[in-house]
């Protein structure tokens, strides 16, 4: 890959895994937009390692009070930080599910097209505008439990359909269960850790069947990816503090109508391939 090609991917990928906007959208955009070839399975490997460290490192007194309430789990004692342990590994479930099934069956690549893309960022964007003005501001992740760490986690897991959002669609869920839009934020990335980290060990697990290696331009995107993603949770994090998702909502509709451009060829000169 050209330097432009690493900086653009990890920039994109960093900045879109975690804002609600959808990412797979925007990765679809590129190549669209620049004519440039697919980065490769072991490139997107590394993206989703410097992803996953942004919000270990981001989030690293809540990711440390998880290992701790992991220990507890393990010892039978249930502490406050033992009962989030095992809501965000209980919510985890429903997400590596579907994704088993939709990878074994090959149900997957039916949905994975450019319309489903951009008909998912206004529908979902709409939602998440939606539960956002309903949803209540009263709750705090401390008040997390059983029942709604299962309904968020079962809403992690619409994400496998492209265009959904992972980010988006959890804080959805969290803002219509009453938490506050930073701590539904919050919850979000934490959640996002063991699904990111398994989806990341899945494609290893592939890049290492086919025998291939890391190249030195893979490590760098991993890098940029992940000063990129810091800044995306850091921005959202400050952005929900002072307003709403309606900004992301308009977003999203803005994106959908430069996917529908292209999908048919209102934007001369550019096109989407069929399957991205």
């Amino acid at each position: 890959m050209s330097i432009e090609q690493i900086f653009v991917l990890a920039i994109v990928q960093g900045l879109t895994e975690f804002l609600p906007v959808s990412s797979s959208g925007h990765l679809m955009l590129i190549p669209a937009l620049t004519g440039w070839p697919d980065q490769g399975v072991v490139t997107d490997v590394m993206v989703h390692v410097g992803s996953l460290f942004a919000v270990i490192v981001y989030f690293w007194r809540d990711v440390l009070n998880l290992l701790k309430g992991t220990g507890d789990l393990l010892q039978r004692n249930m502490t406050d930080n033992a009962r989030m342990a095992g809501y965000i590994a209980l919510a985890t479930i429903p997400a590596l599910a579907l994704g088993a099934a939709l990878k074994l069956t090959g149900a997957y690549e039916l949905i994975r097209s450019v319309k489903v893309v951009a008909w998912n960022a206004v529908i979902f964007g709409i939602l998440l505008w939606v539960a956002d003005v309903v949803g209540k501001r009263s709750k705090i992740m401390e008040d997390m439990k059983l029942r709604p760490a299962l309904i968020i986690g079962g809403a992690q897991a619409l994400a496998l359909i492209p265009g959904t959002s992972r980010s988006g669609i959890t804080m959805t869920a969290a803002r219509l269960l009453g938490f506050e839009r930073a701590e539904a934020a919050r919850f979000s990335f934490l959640l996002g850790i063991p699904a990111i980290a398994a989806a990341g060990a899945f494609t290893a697990i592939e890049v290492v069947q086919l025998g291939e290696s890391i190249p030195t331009d893979a490590l760098w995107a991993a890098l940029l990816t992940f000063f990129a993603a810091l800044a995306a949770i850091a921005l959202l994090m400050a952005l929900v503090k002072r307003m709403g998702f309606f900004i992301f909502m308009v977003y999203r509709l803005l994106l959908a109508v430069v996917l529908f451009a292209l999908i048919y060829d209102w934007i001369p000169g550019f096109s989407l391939p069929a399957v991205a």
